[in-house]
């Protein structure tokens, strides 16, 4: 009987968007905001960031960030 240990979530969240401006983050338009998707850990998220990112790597204004839920959820533990 061994018991399979799944490996502790960690979530994030991948998300983007259209800056008003090069020096802030203010999006553009808040209804056309990306959002990508929840990764159980930072290396998946991570992936997912980087093919969007290279996606749109024609227009300067557009960002896409790694938020991690985690912290948000539980940030006594960081």
């Amino acid at each position: 009987m061994s018991e399979s240990i799944e490996p502790k979530q960690l979530l994030h969240l991948v998300f983007g968007g259209e800056l008003k401006t090069l020096t802030e983050v203010q999006f553009r338009d808040l209804e056309k905001l990306d959002i990508v998707g929840i990764f159980p850990d930072y290396a998946s998220a991570l992936t997912a960031w980087k093919a969007k990112a290279q996606q749109t790597v024609d227009n300067a204004h557009m960002r896409y960030f790694i938020v991690h839920m985690h912290r948000l959820l539980d940030p006594q533990k960081g």
